[in-house]
């Protein structure tokens, strides 16, 4: 069945923020909530309303459906659409019709049995150059949850079905309000929406099911990381709901600088100073590389900015686990201070400098216009 545009269901626009879709939700439930509205299909638009309003105040949920529409929800749900059963309309309704209202009788606050998943959590972790090149284990101390072994993430003994509510999970009250009189719904607050309690709430996680735990675990650090990958734990995020999974820890890294090599990608960059003798006359050069030292050559008449490849002398990629390259790159030193000496080396090479083409050039054309 083809379903309405969630834009057109609250008469908004695709570009509309927060605030705007958030009123129109209210001026909607206000006119079709079926407790206040005598149109005949004021069931069936206050639902679709309510589950437009669900999606599009969602910065997740209404991403998504801009990507891929209806069809988003319905592959998620087995093609029953968007489940907003547990979407909390509280802060709407109360607004409305006063404190505790909790929407029309057939939609949400029901029994709240659906098991949820945990949240997710992030640690940032600090590496030095050399343990994000080449791997390593880290001993990372870590506050997590775990299922209670006195109750066996029950969080009690001797269950039995709720006498506040007995069993449904919500407490109805009648409500007067300027709309006259109402029947409110509410979580039943001694079994949390829940439907049942224990004759024996366990004393070691209080109910929850849960414990924190403090514990060190040993972590390996693939090789090839660099700042901002993140690693997943698995189960090491905060504690489900109803029995539901914990969340996942992910480990960011941040990785220090290295005092001589420059990292770009898997690639390795060493500037290499040279005097102006070993640039001229070329010279051999013993250099680090991640891997031990190596020696390279040096052409005579090198420059500033020429650089040397070593293949395969770079960091090794995350995923393919290949390494990239090393790259030597020139500098020539102009000394800032001459001793005699060398102040008078210098003074018998610029007698004897061949004065090339490059040179001419501009010794011709001052002549010329002298």
């Amino acid at each position: 069945m083809n379903k309405k545009d969630y834009y057109e269901v609250l008469g908004v626009s695709k570009d509309a923020d927060d605030k705007e879709i958030k009123s129109a939700f209210r001026k909607l439930a206000k006119k079709y909530h079926p407790d206040v509205s005598k149109e005949p299909d004021a069931a069936s638009k206050f639902k679709e309303a309510q589950e437009a309003y669900a999606v599009l105040s969602d910065p997740e949920k209404r991403s998504q459906y801009d990507r891929y529409g209806h069809a988003a929800f319905d592959q998620m749900n087995g093609g029953a659409g968007f489940d907003f059963s547990n979407f909390d309309f509280s802060d709407i309704f109360s607004d409305l019709f006063g404190g505790g209202f909790s929407g029309f009788s057939s939609f949400g606050g029901g029994r709240n049995t659906t098991r949820q998943r945990g949240s997710d959590k992030l640690m940032r972790v600090d590496l030095s150059f050399e343990e994000a090149v080449f791997g390593c284990k880290k001993t990372i101390n870590l506050d997590f949850y775990e299922n209670c072994s006195e109750c066996d993430g029950k969080g009690g003994k001797g269950e039995k079905t709720c006498s506040s509510c007995h069993g449904s999970g919500t407490i109805t009250r009648e409500q007067n309000t300027l709309f006259g009189a109402f029947m409110t719904r509410t979580t039943c607050p001694d079994c949390n929406g829940k439907g049942k309690t224990y004759s024996t709430v366990c004393s070691k996680c209080r109910g929850k099911g849960k414990v924190k735990t403090n514990k060190d675990i040993e972590v390996k650090i693939p090789a090839g990381v660099d700042t901002g990958n993140r690693l997943r734990i698995a189960s090491k995020g905060d504690p489900g709901y109803n029995g539901g999974a914990n969340g996942d820890l992910y480990l960011e890294f941040r990785v220090k600088d290295h005092s001589l090599f420059e990292r770009d990608g898997n690639d390795i960059y060493l500037e290499l100073p040279l005097t102006i003798t070993d640039a001229v006359l070329g010279c051999k050069k013993e250099i680090p590389t991640l891997y031990g030292n190596v020696t390279i050559s040096i052409e005579s008449g090198a420059t500033t900015g020429d650089k040397h490849r070593l293949k395969g002398k770079g960091v090794e990629d995350l995923h393919s686990g290949s390494k990239g390259n090393m790259y030597v790159i020139i500098n020539v030193v102009i000394p800032d201070k001459l001793d005699r000496k060398q102040k008078k080396l210098f003074e018998e090479l610029r007698e004897t400098d061949l004065k090339t083409g490059e040179f001419k050039k501009i010794e011709d054309y001052l002549k010329k216009n002298k």
